[in-house]
């Protein structure tokens, strides 16, 4: 069928008189053709308009630099004029090869307009960090590097390592004591890396059944197994495509699963429970052990092949007691966290605790060292942290009764005071804070019992 256009010259120039404004110039910056809109809009004699220079019809048109450029391209300029807001795009013309003109046409609003789109604009932006900071909160991670406190080498040390190791896929060994802060090593990792706006997934395997972990791991099929259910269930590794996946405890995984980790990490491929086929996944992987790799293998809890595979990066966290300088530190975050928490005031550490607290060997490491903070600040009345409000627990007055001789003001009264306290508090919580049946069983009585917590700082 052949093409018969039905609209004329004429019908395309009543087009764009109807634009909002649509200005054409010739190579010498003369107006060629304008739109009666732009000129009502600017208020310019639409007679005399024809044939002027640009820059006397728009002091700020930018038509001319478009020539005098030899801009080949669609160029976007934004102005506000007359309490309004004006978008003018800019594009040369060309007739058989060759420039000769500019065509601009432009869009212009009242700024209530625009005051509404741009309201518009951060109302949904900020919809979109919030939805995006809940989806981290749920499914990434929590912890940044930032978080990694102290200024000894050995934690400065360690941060240019977790730096350098983020910028890859490798797989990452943390090895540490309890309570070294393994978990935050693996967050930090994580956030730094390209992933780190994917999915964060965390596995303790030590505190998941042997028998549910194959299928958290790998998911299954409907009806691969009793109590499997009618739907297909994702695992762990396909949650975490994308992403990085962080088994915690790895001693605690059964030789039968660590061979198949060992078939994702060279195959990158998943097999459901009762599956037929492998489904591809690309996670990192992360995971920590509390106990020395060569003790792992020694005891035949972790396959060697999978070991070497698995330590391609091996990081060492080293225990509070290799790094003492970063006790102060430490102490004062805490104590300024529980300010915050409990909504006290102290602001001085007296220098004895602070020796108690430095001299300590800490076998907890920073998770013992956030407990006993912790501790200290509920019974502090003044601005000041002392010797006297630190408690280690039950189990101090051994090795510890010595460190008291030098920081208490008197040691035997101050062991005494900690025994008591921790029996009473034992006692307390045995009987459920029942005073009359915690005095019984103190052979003591019940207005003693509360001179005594009154004494001791225990809450009544």
């Amino acid at each position: 069928m052949k093409f018969n256009p039905k609209l004329t010259v004429e019908d395309f120039q009543f087009f764009l008189e109807h634009v909002n404004g649509f200005v054409t110039i010739d190579m010498e910056g003369r107006c060629t053709y304008i739109n009666k809109q732009i000129c009502d809009f600017c208020d310019i004699d639409y007679k005399t308009a024809l044939g002027k220079p640009i820059k006397e019809l728009f002091s700020f048109s930018k038509m001319m630099d478009t020539i005098e450029k030899k801009q080949n391209f669609t160029k976007t300029e934004f102005y506000f004029d007359q309490g309004r807001f004006s978008a003018s795009t800019r594009h040369p013309m060309y007739k058989d090869g060759e420039m000769v003109g500019v065509v601009e046409y432009d869009i212009f609003e009242d700024m209530e307009v625009i005051e509404a789109f741009v309201q518009h604009y951060i109302d949904l932006d900020e919809e979109l960090k919030y939805f995006s900071k809940e989806m981290n909160r749920h499914l990434g991670a929590k912890y940044t590097i930032d978080q990694i406190r102290g200024n000894s080498y050995a934690v400065r040390d360690l941060r240019e390592k977790i730096k350098i190791v983020s910028r890859t896929d490798s797989t990452v060994m943390i090895t540490g004591e309890t309570g070294t802060g393994k978990e935050l090593v693996a967050h930090s990792i994580h956030n730094l890396s390209k992933r780190k706006l994917r999915n964060f997934i965390r596995i303790n395997a030590a505190a998941m059944p042997e028998s549910l972990q194959e299928s958290e791991l790998f998911g299954h099929e409907p009806g691969s197994f009793t109590g499997a259910g009618t739907k297909a269930k994702k695992g762990k590794f396909e949650i975490a495509d994308g992403g990085t996946l962080f088994i915690d405890e790895l001693s605690h995984m059964p030789l039968q699963l660590q061979s198949k980790l060992l078939r994702v990490l060279q195959e990158k491929e998943v097999e459901r429970i009762g599956a037929s086929k492998p489904i591809p996944v690309d996670a990192r992987i992360i995971v920590a052990t509390n106990k020395e790799p060569q003790e792992l293998l020694s005891s035949g809890e972790l396959r060697p092949d999978l070991y070497y595979r698995l330590n391609v990066v091996e990081l060492q966290i080293p225990p509070l007691r290799e790094r003492k300088d970063d006790i102060p530190l430490l102490v004062k975050y805490y104590v300024d966290e529980y300010n915050n928490l409990f909504g006290k005031n102290v602001t001085k550490i007296d220098p004895r605790a602070k020796k108690l607290l430095t001299e300590y060997d800490w076998p907890g490491n920073i998770r013992e060292l956030r407990n006993v903070v912790e501790k200290s600040m509920n019974y502090i009345e003044g601005e000041t942290l002392y010797a006297e409000n630190i408690d280690f627990g039950l189990y101090d007055v051994g090795d510890l009764s010595l460190k008291l001789i030098e920081c208490a003001e008197r040691p035997i009264e101050e062991c005494l005071r900690r025994t008591e306290r921790a029996l009473i508090m034992q006692t307390l919580e045995k009987f459920d804070n029942n005073k009359s049946r915690a005095a019984e069983y103190l052979r003591i009585t019940r207005t003693l019992l509360y001179q005594k917590m009154k004494r001791l700082g225990i809450p009544i």
